[in-house]
């Protein structure tokens, strides 16, 4: 059985409608998150930029992947010896732009997510600005031998995302978002983040915005969906421990991956 354990910190800030000022939080964030151990730190859905309500800025402040966001992360990862996933505006054809996650170490960019379902729903057109993420591919890393797989925000009320991750070989589930508030939201966010830990038999890290934008409750989730870190609704960081071992334990007891009886196949 392995014996890897990863220390993790879900960052749960605020980012603004001013990529520098962004890139500060964020340096100070990954500062403390590498002061109380952490190994990964996970940022929100659109840590390099937001603007509320989305406009025509989110265009005119995208960056490709090789740009000073990423440029500061790697930077950043580089000092304090850490891997980052955060939230990209990331460019894209005919003035719309990728929700796009990266993840970074001090070597460069370990793996890119585009969020694949856009969130048309509950009052919110994610698509008039958007270009949605390519299916069936699942974007995974690996930190001190722990498999990583990524997803955003509205992706979470989709578990074939999840199964797609898990069929990937992924032990936790990297959730950056900015769930936005409404009747039910906060249920919502924290039901379905403890459903896809349960049904994967992974952890689930996920990182919100605070309110009065987002719901907050960031989480460090462990695979039979109890939550072993979180934050309130206000900024804050929150710190656990992932152990690969729990994940082979909890997958042996409950032993749901290996009883499905059928795949996810991309529409």
């Amino acid at each position: 059985m392995t014996t890897a354990t990863v220390s993790v910190a879900v960052c749960q800030f605020a980012p603004v409608d001013d990529r520098a000022t962004n890139r500060e939080l964020i340096a100070d964030l990954v500062a403390r998150a590498a002061e109380r151990g952490a190994r990964l730190v996970v940022l929100p859905e659109y840590s390099s930029y937001f603007v509320d309500p989305m406009d025509e800025t989110l265009a005119a402040n995208a960056e490709e992947l090789d740009d000073a966001f990423t440029v500061r992360l790697r930077q950043l990862a580089v000092r304090h010896g850490v891997v980052i996933v955060a939230g990209l505006v990331e460019r894209a054809d005919a003035g719309r732009i990728r929700n796009a996650l990266v993840a970074v170490d001090g070597t460069g960019l370990l793996a890119v997510y585009r969020k694949q379902h856009l969130y048309d729903a509950f009052g919110q057109s994610e698509s008039r600005w958007i270009e949605a993420g390519d299916v069936g591919a699942a974007a995974t890393f690996a930190v001190d031998g722990l498999t990583f797989g990524l997803m955003t925000c509205y992706d979470l009320r989709f578990p074939e995302v999840a199964r797609t991750l898990v069929d990937a070989g992924a032990e936790a589930l990297v959730v950056p978002a900015e769930w936005v508030r409404g009747p039910l939201k906060e249920h919502h966010w924290t039901t379905l983040l403890a459903a896809r830990a349960i049904e994967s038999t992974a952890y689930v890290v996920a990182a919100d915005h605070p309110a009065p934008v987002g719901v907050g409750h960031s989480a460090v989730i462990d695979p039979q969906g109890v939550v072993i870190a979180g934050v309130g609704t206000g900024e804050g960081i929150a710190v656990a421990e992932l152990d690969a071992a729990t994940v082979a334990r909890v997958r042996e007891v409950n032993p749901v991956l290996r009883l499905r009886r059928y795949r996810v196949v991309p529409r």
